[in-house]
């Protein structure tokens, strides 16, 4: 088990073969195949999209409620350098192309269930969606345009004058927060179109 878990790569790998296992089972004992047609194909670009905003909005809220108000925490000063040098810059890697892949792969969904036109229009019964669709797509030009080139100011990652860092901060904070508020509807929404949550 060593061998798996000491490799993300290999943890990522076995999970996959677990998902395998799971479904081969449960079409087995079903008698129901698996038929590779367009309402599968939908179903695996709606999984792609809920894994990836999974990994967006769990940054996005591990940058909110676990990193940011435990910085000023860590005493000495220096040993928050760890955090910035390396663990910050990596998780906005992640950060970024998680919200990067949750728009793409939420806007081929949309596609390929026929409703994206109607969606962005805000038109009945796609005006759910489509809200969400508008926050999330509000929510990644945050990421893109605003939050990482402040962040890559304030990690050090470009040039950067202190008064310029200095100025990054707060921007960057404001942006992420806004996101955070912007999260709690846009998944409502994002839910409601298929499960209720909206009066009809």
């Amino acid at each position: 088990m060593g061998a798996i878990f000491n490799s993300l790569g290999r943890t990522v790998a076995a999970g996959v073969v677990v998902l395998i296992v799971i479904v081969l089972i449960a079409n087995a004992t079903s008698g129901d195949m698996i038929h590779f047609n367009h309402a599968w194909s939908t179903f695996f670009m709606r999984w792609l999209h809920i894994l990836s905003g999974v990994m967006w909005i769990g940054l996005l809220w591990y940058f909110n409620f676990v990193q940011t108000p435990t910085m000023p925490k860590i005493q000495p000063v220096e040993s928050r350098s760890a955090v910035s040098k390396f663990i910050a810059p990596s998780a906005l890697w992640w950060f970024r192309y998680g919200a990067l892949a949750t728009v793409i792969t939420g806007l081929l969904l949309a596609w390929m269930n026929g409703y994206i036109v109607d969606a962005l229009l805000l038109r009945k019964p796609f005006y759910p969606i489509g809200i969400g669709m508008w926050m999330a797509l509000i929510m990644a030009f945050n990421v893109w345009f605003i939050i990482w080139p402040m962040q890559q100011k304030i990690l050090g990652l470009v040039d950067a004058t202190a008064e310029e860092k200095a100025k990054a901060g707060p921007i960057a904070l404001y942006a992420s927060r806004f996101n955070t508020m912007f999260s709690i509807g846009m998944l409502y929404c994002m839910a409601s179109q298929s499960h209720g949550g909206f009066v009809s």
